[in-house]
């Protein structure tokens, strides 16, 4: 039988990993400003998370690209830096009423990974969120009871690579 995975517990896990990447403080409540100065970063890591997912959607709903189109949304802020609101909130939105009614919790998962990760955006710490449904989404498309667990340390070590390059960009 698959582990259950808890969100509210593994979203406190997430967030204290990536707080220690990150070399930010951690407190019992998310502090959205803790984050900020590593917004961009964070945004790429969560389009990155949601789109190793986004598959588990389309192969269901191939006519729907409401999930897709907010990553798109997001890589576009990630790459201009341009910002609007109501792109962004739409987007967001139409990523998360993708997963309504929907029967396939892979699917579900992947689409709200998606309306998260845009998010991320306007509030950084969307970006936790999009990491917690990538990882849900895992977990509900897979037979392997520790498929979640592998996703989990994927994402921790990607940020950690990431941050790791960023830095090594900078000191040169």
């Amino acid at each position: 039988m698959q582990e259950k995975i808890r969100p509210t517990k593994l979203l406190y896990e997430i967030r204290k990993s990536v707080s220690e990447i990150l070399d930010k403080p951690f407190t019992e409540h998310i502090d959205h400003q803790v984050f900020k100065a590593d917004q961009r970063l964070l945004a790429i890591w969560a389009a990155e998370c949601a789109e190793r997912v986004l598959p588990f959607f389309e192969e269901n709903y191939p006519g729907d690209d409401r999930p897709r189109k907010a990553i798109e949304v997001l890589w576009d802020w990630i790459d201009t830096g341009v910002f609007s609101m109501a792109v962004i909130r739409k987007a967001s939105l139409d990523a998360h009423a993708a997963a309504k009614g929907k029967e396939e919790k892979d699917a579900v998962f992947a689409a709200h990974a998606a309306g998260q990760a845009v998010g991320t955006v306007h509030v950084v710490t969307h970006a936790l969120g999009a990491a917690l449904y990538s990882i849900r989404a895992v977990g509900a498309h897979s037979a392997d009871v520790n498929s979640w667990f592998h996703e989990y340390d994927w994402q921790l070590e990607r940020l950690a690579n990431m941050l790791n390059k960023e830095e090594s960009d900078r000191a040169i």
